[in-house]
């Protein structure tokens, strides 16, 4: 079993299989959909028609494609290959990504904004669970690369260019907020070892039901103030 420097994570926790099973899991989710939302990045600055903005959004992909490797490097401490652990992750990120393809420039801003930080706001959620090295792990991957200041300005030019397509994006974000949610849900249940996580140990606090209701009511709360943000209806 491989050695977990003690200055770096909780060694009760990781005593526990358990719980190491459950950190190789959720290390695994966000590694591939830190992986995912780089490939979409670079997708998406096909989009653009502005040079700056293809910049933008490669500068971007990289400093998310540079979130992956910490990850990786504690899984591989844990004694896991990084792709075994991503692997049971792989359809159900790729079926959001199919489900929510942009179908333009303004739509493909949305998603990044709205969706990544959606799922940050999940995973920080989670990490408030976890042993203090695990968490600070998680919270410095999800860091937003730039994606609101940028996303937040050019949407707001395109409103005040055309405000016709304000509803449509509305109507984008409100429908990225219910595939996202369903997303974070599949993650979280469909390993076992995740929904043992939730449910806390002996050396850490857990989610009862209330809990975590309370949980989903904060994502769709932080998900209207983005909205908001935007100048868009929620």
């Amino acid at each position: 079993m491989t050695e977990i420097p003690a200055s770096d994570v909780d060694s009760v926790a990781f005593n526990d299989p358990a719980y190491r099973q459950a950190i190789v899991d959720l290390l695994g989710a966000i590694a591939y959909g830190e992986l995912a939302a780089f490939e979409r990045l670079v997708e998406d600055a096909k989009l653009a028609t502005d040079l700056h903005d293809k910049l933008a959004l490669g500068k971007m992909a990289k400093v998310q494609f540079d979130h992956i490797e910490p990850l990786l490097d504690r899984i591989n401490a844990l004694g896991v290959d990084p792709a075994l652990a991503m692997q049971p992750f792989v359809a159900s990120f790729d079926d959001f990504h199919a489900k929510t393809a942009p179908r333009d420039w303004l739509e493909g801003l949305i998603k990044a904004y709205v969706g990544d930080q959606l799922a940050a706001d999940f995973y920080t959620e989670i990490a408030a669970f976890l042993d203090a090295g695990t968490r600070k792990l998680i919270v410095d991957s999800l860091d937003d690369a730039g994606h609101a200041n940028f996303v937040v300005a050019r949407v707001t030019q395109a409103i005040e260019d055309d405000p016709r397509v304000a509803g449509r994006l509305a109507l984008w974000g409100r429908r990225l907020m219910g595939e996202a949610l369903s997303q974070a849900q599949r993650v979280a249940v469909e390993r076992d070892s995740l929904a043992a996580l939730l449910a806390g140990g002996v050396d850490r606090p857990g989610l009862d039901l209330a809990a975590l209701t309370r949980m989903f009511t904060r994502l769709t709360e932080g998900h209207a103030q983005r909205m908001e943000t935007l100048g868009l209806a929620s």
